[in-house]
């Protein structure tokens, strides 16, 4: 999978743009159409809804999630290094040679932001979003903390050059970001925290509201909402990459959360052992 690429557009193109967007499938997305009362009985796991709670994860298990989870968040993203390198750089500032400075940076500012994810009481707000972009890649990119500017627009593209996304037209962003602020207002004590957590991560993904980046803020969106509900956090692993594009794009055609929830679900049975309990 490639990296989000920004392309500014003339007024002509970001116009098709447009045209293009209020075609597809997105507008099936809308949140009132999402996700049914009736279909939250579908999702319920008695053994995930058992388990630990993150007021229980020691300080211990914090530091080895944050390790597992900036290397794989990371690597997703097309990162070459390893997770004992990041191992290495977070315990001991200790810096593989071969890697480029982003990497490095990035590696920091992952592990940055999940402890602002911590600490911070805002739920959602696009605050937090412009946030933890800014302390994610504040060294590496020129443009964070900063929402896509009119006419760039973000189409994601695979391997071959088949373009499988078109992000939300720029000017579009903030508008669509309020109406997901809203709708979290609205819907926070209504659903099941992973259907919640699952519907808001599709959909700012869906918006793709910064020139990159996008998946990992999305990431750790993700997990804030699940922490503000004392849920504990979960891990993409980067070996279930493609079921995780997957869920993304049936949520983009479909409107269907289940695939994502499924995914925070095997997540969420790997936990004990990625943080050593």
């Amino acid at each position: 999978m490639k990296k989000d690429k920004g392309y500014n557009l003339n007024e002509k193109e970001a116009e098709e743009m447009l045209r293009l967007f209020k075609l597809a499938s997105y507008e099936k997305a809308k949140f009132r159409n999402v996700l049914p009362i009736t279909k939250l009985d579908d999702i319920r796991d008695p053994e995930i809804e058992g388990m630990i709670k993150a007021s229980s994860i020691s300080e211990k298990e914090w530091l080895r999630f944050y390790e597992i989870f900036t290397y794989n968040t990371n690597v997703i993203e097309g990162a070459s290094i390893t997770q004992k390198q990041v191992i290495e750089i977070l315990r001991k500032d200790r810096l593989p040679k071969a890697a480029e400075k982003w990497e490095i940076y990035e590696t920091y500012g992952v592990a940055d932001a999940l402890q602002y994810v911590r600490d911070t009481s805002s739920h959602f707000s696009l605050k937090l979003m412009r946030d933890l972009h800014q302390i994610v890649f504040w060294e590496s990119k020129s443009f964070a903390g900063k929402f896509r500017s009119k006419g760039c627009e973000v189409v994601v593209s695979n391997s071959r050059g088949i373009v499988i996304h078109r992000s939300a037209p720029s000017e579009q962003v903030v508008p669509l970001l309020k109406e997901m602020k809203q709708w979290y207002k609205e819907n926070k004590k209504k659903y099941n925290p992973l259907a919640l957590a699952a519907v808001m991560h599709n959909q700012f993904e869906n918006i793709h509201p910064f020139e990159d980046g996008n998946g990992r803020v999305g990431r750790l969106l993700l997990n804030n909402i699940l922490l503000k509900h004392d849920m504990p956090p979960v891990n993409i692993e980067y070996e279930i990459r493609g079921k995780y594009y997957n869920a993304l794009r049936e949520y983009q055609h479909y409107g269907t959360v289940k695939p994502m929830v499924e995914l925070i679900q095997k997540g969420y049975k790997n936990l004990e052992k990625e943080i050593g309990r």
